[in-house]
């Protein structure tokens, strides 16, 4: 889910959840995020369905963006923009 011809930004911060099942994905991501500074990207891995709901919804709730989200081999890559 990338605009056509716009490079996404390089994640300055990486979690990979892979494995783990919910709620730890968003836990984890929401730990992550309220460390991160205005303008960061996080790169989180995971590999539950669920996220694809649970994340969006959390990230809902938040000043940040979502920026990507892509799916491979049942493995999930969410790019996040924080936003303060």
């Amino acid at each position: 889910m990338h605009l056509q011809g716009v490079v996404p930004p390089r994640p300055t911060h990486r979690l990979n959840v892979i494995g783990f099942f919910c709620p730890i994905p968003v836990s984890e991501a929401k730990k992550v995020l309220k460390n991160m500074s205005s303008g960061n990207v996080l790169e989180l891995l995971a590999d539950d369905p669920e996220t694809l709901h649970d994340l969006p919804v959390l990230i809902g709730r938040t000043n940040h963006n979502i920026i990507s989200i892509e799916e491979s081999a049942g493995e999930y890559t969410f790019l996040i923009e924080v936003n303060q």
